[in-house]
């Protein structure tokens, strides 16, 4: 039987321990390249964070990921030599002393977790039309990410590490895991348990660039549309922003 909807909106909400749970996992997520530890991921917890993923939001419910799990060394060499690769050519494109903060960061782990994950997407699972595909057809991809995120999400919660490695060349990729066409890679991710988690993403701490005030980031009505004045969602962003800074956001 189905539960009734409470009249009280607030008996919808987490509790206050849950809560801050939460928030705290989203708080102190980073992407990990340096940190991981030898030690393996026991397969329970593998599957927790596997199926977290499985039950993110999926336009038209066409759950398009699948989660290819890589333990093998000699894939991961290979993946490893597809990233140098690209790593080498990315830091070409930047100059002077950019280009030398470029090449002292570590922007992987892939031989260093104990195991790596490549999430996919599979354009086709659902057929040629999907419900809220219709118009805009990258929604699968988008939901694949958010897949991505949910499982980043659990892995934290779990104690687990994730770095997600962009700088790879797509069709490098494809070939190395025995991708149909059909199937797009959207994140190849280092995961494992880690010596601890930085207090700041690493490009912020080493320089690289700094989080964006978020009242500059939110509009009204328009691109760039002006908050009224006077509104006091200004100062509860500002209020927001500096309890997440501080770790107290939903405390």
């Amino acid at each position: 039987m189905t539960a009734p909807i409470a009249d009280d909106h607030d008996d919808n909400r987490l509790s206050a321990e849950d809560r801050r749970g939460l928030y705290r996992a989203i708080l102190s997520r980073r992407d990990v390249r340096g940190q991981f530890v030898p030690d393996p991921i026991p397969d329970d917890v593998l599957a927790r964070v596997l199926v977290a993923a499985h039950w993110a939001p999926s336009v038209g419910f066409m759950q398009p990921w699948s989660f290819i799990v890589v333990r093998d060394a000699a894939v991961r060499g290979k993946v490893k030599a597809a990233f140098d690769r690209a790593n080498a050519e990315a830091a070409q494109m930047f100059e002077g002393e950019r280009r030398d903060l470029y090449r002292s960061l570590k922007l992987e782990g892939i031989l260093d977790a104990p195991l790596n994950l490549c999430i996919v997407c599979d354009r086709d699972r659902a057929g040629p039309v999907v419900l809220g595909r219709t118009h805009i057809p990258a929604m699968d991809l988008y939901s694949t990410v958010c897949a991505v995120e949910n499982l980043w999400l659990a892995a934290r919660a779990e104690g687990l590490g994730v770095g997600w490695v962009s700088i790879i060349d797509e069709t490098a990729l494809k070939a190395i895991l025995g991708l149909p066409e059909r199937v797009v890679p959207v994140a190849y991710l280092c995961l494992g348990r880690v010596s601890g988690f930085h207090a700041k993403p690493e490009l912020e701490s080493r320089g690289w660039r700094q989080r964006l005030p978020i009242e500059g980031l939110v509009a009204f009505d328009a691109w760039q549309g002006a908050m009224p004045a006077g509104d006091a969602l200004a100062d509860a962003l500002r209020q927001a922003q500096a309890a997440a800074e501080d770790g107290r956001l939903g405390g």
